[in-house]
């Protein structure tokens, strides 16, 4: 009988029961080498398809197709060991019955080989999680600001400030527990009534915008190294990239119009030349309109 293979990257029963332990750590990620440096410290990354945004200049979700979310999700998970990895499913991959949100959700998991897809939706989609689950498709669910619906609610517009609005929220996070979701996102929540809801479920849930209360938290990558132009009021910027990657392209393009890049050391020699890697670089040549520029001019003659 051949040995069972030991699995070494988490799995979504473990998010699960991370609740009441320790606060759970996330981000997004949408390369390998961005998901091998938070693999170390994640306990699952998401591929959402808030990529759209943050790398593809749209100015929703809406338009991102299923093809995107898995080349990202490839690459992903590639780059990630042993965290989970969760893929978004995008606007009208799932919505329409749990028959197409099967065969989506199945071919990102074929294909990427993730351990979880996220829905966006609290009761219109708690038939179409309980559908998933039962066919060995994990869901971690998404409730409060759903960006997909972005057209619908008016904008980007925190939920839940309003208590008049509580119960349907509160309702939405119990059925998605209930149809069998592993962990649930709230994304701009009132933090008293994420509190409420955290306290309720028996999953954990994941914040993004509704304070400290929850079971874990989780932000775009981008948004917190300062790689983004604008960030919402949630966001912190726990390192500020974006000026070290602006200062690092005026330091080249200031060499290579100088002439001092690249030097000899960063060229190869041809065979036989008997000229050794490492010597002293010389100084750059100047270009010909600045040889013609400090030529010294020829005397006249008389």
């Amino acid at each position: 009988m051949s040995q069972r293979p030991t699995l070494k990257r988490r799995l979504a029963p473990d998010i699960t029961a991370l609740k009441g332990v320790r606060p759970i750590v996330s981000l997004t990620s949408y390369h390998a080498h961005t998901a091998a440096i938070a693999d170390k410290y994640c306990d699952f990354l998401l591929v959402g398809d808030s990529l759209g945004m943050v790398m593809h200049g749209y100015e929703t979700t809406v338009p991102v197709p299923l093809d995107l979310m898995i080349m990202h999700g490839r690459a992903v998970v590639r780059g990630a060991k042993r965290s989970l990895v969760v893929i978004d499913m995008p606007f009208g991959t799932y919505e329409e019955s749990p028959q197409m949100a099967f065969r989506n959700a199945a071919r990102v998991m074929k294909e990427t080989d993730c351990g979880a897809v996220k829905l966006e939706g609290g009761r219109r989609m708690q038939e179409t999680i309980a559908y998933l689950v039962e066919r060995g498709i994990p869901v971690m669910a998404h409730i409060g600001l759903t960006p997909q619906s972005v057209n619908v609610i008016g904008g980007f517009k925190p939920q839940g400030t309003e208590r008049s609005d509580w119960a349907a929220i509160e309702e939405d996070a119990r059925v998605v527990a209930e149809a069998g979701a592993f962990a649930v996102v709230l994304e701009a929540l009132a933090g008293e009534l994420a509190a409420r809801i955290t306290n309720t479920l028996a999953i954990p849930t994941i914040g993004i915008g509704a304070s400290s209360a929850c079971d874990g938290q989780i932000l775009v990558m981008e948004d917190m190294l300062g790689l983004s132009p604008r960030v919402p009021k949630f966001v912190r910027e726990f390192g500020r990239i974006g000026k070290a990657i602006e200062g690092a392209i005026a330091s080249y393009a200031k060499e290579v119009r100088g002439g001092t890049f690249p030097a000899s050391e960063h060229s190869y020699d041809a065979k036989g030349s008997g000229k050794g890697r490492t010597r002293k670089a010389r100084p750059a040549s100047k270009s010909p309109a600045r040889r013609r520029a400090t030529k010294k001019p020829k005397k006249p003659r008389i």
